[in-house]
């Protein structure tokens, strides 16, 4: 399990903040919500993503691949400002086969919301970040499905 380095938006204070975990993940020094964005490929996808206790936003992306690239910093933006609420898992597309196998990935950048282990939205193709935005806050506030957009 990887673990990465995040600086607290409240205090700014670098902590450790495992890919999965419990709970969510708190700063050490003041006790505020830390964003949580990590990497899942196809070993531990399951832990980091199907286990998690809050709302898991799932970016399939490559490194070759330019609408990934605009996505990722938007992405980046929408989980630091849902600290606690949220978890932004990315997985490279070329290094984790086996899920994008598993979820069909024909198009990048790709994204799900995950919640209770269920894919409750999904959606392919870039957009700008307060479309993103609105798409992941409907996500997370929904009882049912979201459905399947393209972008």
């Amino acid at each position: 399990m990887s673990t990465n380095i995040v600086r607290c938006g409240d205090c700014g204070k670098r902590n450790r903040v495992p890919a999965a975990a419990a709970g969510v993940p708190r700063c050490g020094e003041c006790g505020g919500p830390l964003p949580w964005i990590v990497e899942a490929g196809d070993g531990d996808f399951a832990d980091v993503v199907e286990a998690s206790a809050v709302p898991a936003i799932v970016d399939f992306w490559a490194s070759w691949c330019g609408p990934c690239r605009m996505v990722g910093p938007a992405l980046d933006r929408i989980a630091e400002d849902l600290a606690g609420q949220v978890k932004l898992v990315k997985v490279d597309v070329d290094r984790a086969p086996g899920l994008s196998e598993r979820f069909a990935i024909r198009n990048i950048p790709y994204l799900m919301v995950v919640r209770g282990g269920d894919v409750v939205a999904e959606r392919a193709g870039a957009a700008p970040a307060p479309e993103l935005r609105a798409w992941v806050d409907q996500a997370r506030n929904s009882g049912a499905t979201a459905g399947r957009e393209s972008g």
